[in-house]
């Protein structure tokens, strides 16, 4: 038998909206960890765990790994693009950011490498726009003559290169190969950070 609330007690409230907003924010925090960590194919039951949620509120949100991973990504992109469109931005601050998300996520690795390395057949259906903004934000500030402008295409390989060098079991190995790699490729690099506009 079950029993009927009494009068006094009380049951929580519904905070709707409010609840399902910071159920997403829960949700994309917890998997720019997971994603971070395992890149692409991050456990979806993983991701729902660390937010705190069942895997039916993550299916609310997210129909599907793709939707989350690009929700993850996409601010990855939007912080490289806030850093292109900075008053004093230049091509080494802004790969400074570029290269600050490589080191801290697997997945950005994963994507960037996968569209400048890959036949367009195996490529992640949110990489192409997401790596053509990468690109146009770094395009707008290459200089002329600079050997990433020559040969359209050059750019996005020359990413994917990079971005197949940021190996290593921690974040400083991982920087100072990603450094490495665009000293090889001609490109300074200006400090290693988020962008904090």
């Amino acid at each position: 038998m079950t029993q009927q609330p009494r009068p006094a007690e009380r049951r929580p409230a519904n905070d709707g909206p409010r609840a399902a907003a910071r159920n997403r924010a829960a949700l994309v925090a917890a998997a720019r960890e997971i994603c971070a960590e395992y890149g692409l194919d991050a456990p979806l039951s993983a991701i729902a765990r660390r937010a705190g949620v069942g895997q039916g509120v993550l299916y609310r949100h997210f129909p599907d790994r793709t939707a989350v991973v690009s929700a993850v990504l996409e601010e990855n992109v939007r912080q490289v693009e806030q850093a292109a469109a900075a008053e004093d931005a230049d091509l080494a601050g802004v790969l400074g950011v570029l290269t600050w998300h490589l080191t801290e996520s697997a997945a950005f690795i994963g994507m960037l490498h996968s569209y400048g390395a890959r036949s367009r057949s195996d490529t992640p259906s949110y990489a192409p726009a997401l790596s053509g903004r990468v690109e146009r934000a770094l395009r707008g500030h290459l200089p002329d003559g600079h050997r990433l402008a020559a040969v359209r295409g050059d750019l996005a390989i020359a990413v994917a290169m990079v971005a197949g060098a940021v190996t290593g079991p921690t974040r400083e190995q991982r920087e100072h190969r990603a450094l490495a790699a665009w000293r090889l490729l001609g490109a300074e690099v200006g400090p290693v950070r988020p962008f904090e506009g």
